[in-house]
């Protein structure tokens, strides 16, 4: 049996800032490996972050945030010489947007030199993200080393690609991207992220594709249609309940979270996601990526709901 985490995620963790409608900000967190080990957590299982983060009041909000929701926060390294990093989140009639403070950050500066080998190895998934990579090179490096060093123990590989253009041009995303999709056992994509990587519109096509490359299961979120789900039994639609949503934010990393708690607890990938889709639902109905996520108990009992 293994001693460390279920899920250990390693990238960028943020401070943010959103926007109300009434002009004011709502303080919180994000970075969506960060999100993701909150949701692991909320649901029961064993969540870790690595990352680096700056000697400011941002990094010790973030350490408390980890430390309160019972996360292992031992591969988490301050310092002295980098920021933290910040984002903003606006909302408009076409959805939200981000402004992003994090040139030079703290967890830009991961390199495979600083990676906790142990907790790497003896964790039962690592979790990372297109976000992870793109950051930086040498933050690139360290993914690619903790992927090497995840396969080389057993440790599962779970990868959400979250394209973001602002931080590398599609061509270079789509080559790291496809480089790193054969060596997931587990990719989580959005449906808008997938569609752009790929050139497909159709989810089953990108599904199939996918798992040509070599991905091993493959979990496509779908927005308010669910998630499609793809593995070696063949592909599944879940469809999601119906929620009105104020704030979509997060969503993905809480369904990415909820998603890995299920696989690690043994549940078949589609009841995992059947499991995610309500999570994430359920997180979109508040403000900020970290506060809306829901905790086992609440999800059970909306799927209780829904089904009634």
């Amino acid at each position: 049996m293994r001693r460390g985490t279920d899920v250990l995620c390693l990238g960028e963790p943020m401070v943010e800032f959103n926007d109300r409608s009434d002009g004011t900000f709502l303080y919180g967190f994000g970075g969506d490996v960060s999100n993701v080990a909150v949701a692991v957590a909320r649901q029961g299982a064993r969540a870790g972050m690595a990352t680096r983060i700056g000697a400011d009041s941002f990094g010790d909000d973030l350490r408390a945030l980890w430390q309160g929701e019972g996360i292992d926060t031992a591969a988490v390294a301050t310092d002295p010489d980098a920021p933290t990093g910040i984002y903003f989140v606006r909302h408009g009639p076409d959805g939200h947007r981000f402004e992003y403070r994090r040139a030079g950050s703290a967890a830009t500066r991961m390199t495979p030199q600083n990676l906790p080998g142990d907790m790497i190895r003896d964790a039962r998934c690592l979790h990372l993200s297109g976000i992870s990579q793109a950051i930086g090179a040498t933050a690139r490096a360290a993914c690619d080393a903790a992927i090497s060093l995840a396969a080389e123990a057993g440790t599962l590989v779970s990868y959400d690609p979250n394209l973001r253009l602002s931080l590398w041009s599609l061509e270079e995303a789509r080559e790291t991207i496809h480089r790193t999709v054969p060596r997931a056992d587990i990719f989580l994509p959005g449906l808008d992220d997938a569609v752009m990587l790929t050139g497909l519109d159709d989810p089953g096509d990108i599904i199939g594709f996918y798992r040509d490359l070599g991905a091993g299961t493959v979990a496509l979120t779908l927005g308010e249609k669910g998630a499609l789900v793809g593995d070696a039994e063949g592909m599944a639609h879940v469809p999601a309940p119906a929620v009105k949503a104020v704030d979509a934010s997060g969503a993905g990393d809480c369904f990415d979270g909820a998603f890995l708690s299920g696989v690690l607890a043994g549940d078949r990938p589609v009841d995992a996601a059947r499991y995610a889709v309500h999570a994430a639902a359920l997180s979109v109905q508040g403000y900020g990526a970290i506060t809306p996520i829901p905790d086992g108990q609440t999800v059970r009992a909306f799927m209780q709901r829904a089904v009634g």
